[in-house]
């Protein structure tokens, strides 16, 4: 089975890890990698009520870590294993300019 994470920063810009032969990581885990970065990146709620969904998590930090991170094999490796894991997807797209998520 296909699984692979992809953030299109821009028209001219994606990145894509694929999953094969690593495993995302255990949901709890994955959780708190993303809150971790959350933190360190200095990320603000997509919601002006303050409320984040899991979604909303990933999104901030992807666009947080920015083409920077992205770039960083050791970090997306992480960020693709976490985003895995704790949507409990397979595949993921994350699309920066839209700020959206499609599995």
């Amino acid at each position: 089975m296909h699984s692979e994470v992809s953030v299109t920063v821009d028209r001219n810009q994606e990145f894509r890890f694929d999953l094969e032969g690593h495993e995302a990581m255990p949901s709890d885990v994955a959780r708190r990698w993303l809150d971790d970065e959350f933190t360190r990146l200095e990320c603000e709620p997509l919601r002006a009520s303050g409320k984040l969904l899991l979604a909303d998590k990933v999104l901030t930090v992807a666009r947080a870590a920015g083409p920077v991170l992205l770039a960083d094999p050791d970090w997306f490796q992480k960020f693709a294993r976490a985003t895995s894991g704790a949507l409990a997807k397979t595949v993921v797209r994350i699309d920066l300019p839209s700020m959206a998520i499609s599995y």
